[in-house]
């Protein structure tokens, strides 16, 4: 289902505020290159899995017992793999946060002092206007 226009802009409207409040976490969204590794990995242990799958299937079929339990190791190492991949992608930006940890509430405060109020505490005030508005 489509966006409509409204929506549309709203969400403009928040990714500009985000970009605004912590520009530092929106880059780290947007940055896609941990993204594709993920993704390569996570591809990879799918096919792993499915490969060893097939083995396991073809080891019980024709009652070899190597096949059987070389398709169920390379179906743990595809599980491990696409474990592994969703692990890593959210990490290293934990840690570059953690890193700078002791900069970054200085420079946050600076931020936000020009802008006024926070994105969250316009957000929260239109909330309670509509639900005053719908009483």
């Amino acid at each position: 289902m489509p966006l409509s226009e409204h929506e549309q802009r709203l969400l403009e409207q928040m990714e500009r505020a985000l970009y605004a409040e912590d520009p530092k976490f929106a880059t780290s969204l947007r940055s896609s290159r941990g993204a594709r590794a993920s993704r390569g990995h996570a591809a990879l242990g799918v096919l792993a899995v499915l490969a060893g799958l097939g083995l396991l299937i073809a080891g019980v079929a024709t009652t070899v017992i190597a096949l059987g339990v070389v398709g169920f190791v390379a179906m743990l190492i595809g599980c491990v793999l696409v474990y592994s991949a969703f692990r890593a992608g959210p990490a290293p930006a934990a840690e570059d946060a953690s890193a700078e940890g002791p900069q970054a509430p200085g420079a946050g405060g600076s931020s936000e002092a020009p802008g006024g109020s926070g994105f969250m505490d316009r957000m929260e005030d239109r909330w309670r206007r509509r639900s005053e508005d719908g009483q």
